[in-house]
């Protein structure tokens, strides 16, 4: 890429078994059953559709346990029945927001899940999640079977080895942490507040750093080797996440923790731009390309900073996109058309006439990645600057447009996704810069976050 310095890591790279960090990755017991809600009529509102995808993704297994976790893409995204540890704890805030009886009830049982994988490891008991799991059988490439459900015949539980998701990344777990949390908060149930802590505390432990740009490192890989890294967003995660367990716990260790995080990140901040750099791969020099989208828009929902509030527009102008079908490479029905913002500043560099990977399509420099569209509409709705309201409208239109029409007849374990339900992770392949890209396949994610921000959550504000 273009002004490329070298590796620039983000927490969905791959953390795989002796790999370090690649290039090939995408990034419960109790009630909850698919009910109403799995059913949605194509009526419903985009809201309620949105939620139906969720719980069709959490019950796309329903004869292999009732301790499950939600599969993160539909299958067409060949990643069979692959469970991300982010996107689940992303699924549980989003449940929680929708305010139904429903909804809370699936956030209970992923959180379980997570408390699951947590006290079931196959390798390890020191409070860590791996990156992903498997949640329900699948033949991979190589002809070999995977026959179990989230829990392992043995009891363990499932790990992603297949595509070596093994590793664990601090984004990872902070998020899982702020789920806990969130749910420990709402519930009042300590063991998701138990975990949570073994969460943070297996953070300090493994990831602090002395090195002088100091904050914390990205985790580790699948062999248990530390990362060199430290990820702007990773820190802002964990601003959130020290925040709310020192508001839980009473413990003023946490506030020192948080501390340092932040500070991290506000090393990151360039006045001149009005951006956050994406980290560093020495914990000296500040990686300077390429810029991702979230590390402006969440440390505006982490730090509500009056003097980096520029960052979001940055964002809104700097990586806007509009995926047509005219574009090259795109994959957008003719006719229709999205706006939103891409990946990082790289993306809009990509070679369009090479595949982003072995096997993959073209880039489409302007295919919408509708996560990050929902984190700009969610942090403009934070800001509550004239005219942002109506920019984060115009682009949960876009995203509400795009459930509607795109990444029709994909499925969740075989069976038909509810009608109208879900968002695709982009409208169009993208290269994201960080070695990896997004397709337009249904995705808990983009679908989660989209969530949140039409119902106004802020998952990062203590």
């Amino acid at each position: 890429m273009t002004g490329r310095q070298g590796p620039a890591y983000s927490r969905r790279a791959l953390l795989g078994t002796g790999l370090g960090v690649g290039a090939a990755a995408l990034t419960a017991a109790g009630s909850g059953t698919a009910g109403a809600v799995g059913r949605a009529p194509v009526t419903a509102s985009p809201q309620r559709r949105a939620h139906a995808f969720l719980a069709a993704a959490m019950d796309a297994y329903p004869d292999h346990g009732t301790v499950r976790l939600a599969q993160s893409y539909t299958d067409q995204a060949g990643l069979f029945s692959t469970a991300f540890t982010y996107d689940n704890a992303l699924a549980v805030l989003a449940c929680l927001a929708t305010g139904t009886r429903d909804g809370r009830s699936r956030a209970t049982a992923l959180g379980d899940a997570l408390l699951y994988a947590q006290t079931h490891d196959p390798g390890y008991d020191d409070g860590r999640l791996r990156q992903a799991y498997n949640v329900g059988p699948y033949t991979f490439y190589d002809g070999s079977r995977q026959p179990d459900g989230f829990v392992r015949a043995d009891g363990t539980a499932n790990v992603g080895t297949q595509f070596g998701f093994t590793g664990t990344a601090v984004g990872d777990m902070a998020w899982a942490g702020i789920a806990l949390s969130t749910l420990a908060g709402r519930t009042g149930e300590k063991r998701f507040l138990a975990g949570a802590v073994r969460i943070g505390e297996w953070i300090e432990r493994v990831g602090r750093t002395d090195e002088p740009l100091g904050g914390y490192k990205f985790g580790v890989n699948g062999a248990d080797e530390k990362l060199p890294f430290t990820s702007t967003e990773h820190n802002t995660d964990l601003i959130a996440l020290f925040g709310r367990l020192a508001r839980l716990t009473g413990d003023r260790v946490w506030r020192e923790r948080r501390a340092r995080a932040e500070a991290f990140v506000r090393k990151m901040w360039e006045p001149t731009g009005g951006f956050f750099y994406t980290g560093s791969n020495d914990g000296v020099t500040i990686n300077k390309s390429p810029i991702p989208e979230d590390t402006q828009t969440w440390t505006r929902l982490a730090l509500s900073s009056a003097a980096h509030a520029r960052s979001v527009d940055w964002a809104a102008r700097e990586l806007a996109v509009l995926d047509t079908a005219d574009r090259p490479n795109s994959t957008v029905p003719a006719g229709q058309s999205y706006e939103g913002v891409t990946f990082s500043s790289a993306s809009l560099l990509a070679n369009e006439d090479a595949p982003i990977a072995d096997g993959q399509p073209k880039p489409d420099r302007n295919g919408v990645w509708f996560e990050g569209t929902a984190h700009l509409a969610l942090a403009l709705r934070d800001r509550r600057a004239s005219g942002d309201e109506s920019r984060a409208r115009r682009l949960l239109a876009s995203a509400e447009r795009a459930q509607d029409l795109l990444g029709t007849d994909q499925t969740l374990g075989g069976s038909a996704a509810p009608v109208r339900s879900g968002i695709v992770s982009a409208s169009s392949p993208l290269d994201t810069g960080f070695g990896f890209g997004y397709y337009p396949y249904r995705h808990t994610g983009a679908t989660a976050w989209y969530l949140l921000a039409a119902t106004r959550t802020n998952p990062l504000r203590v």
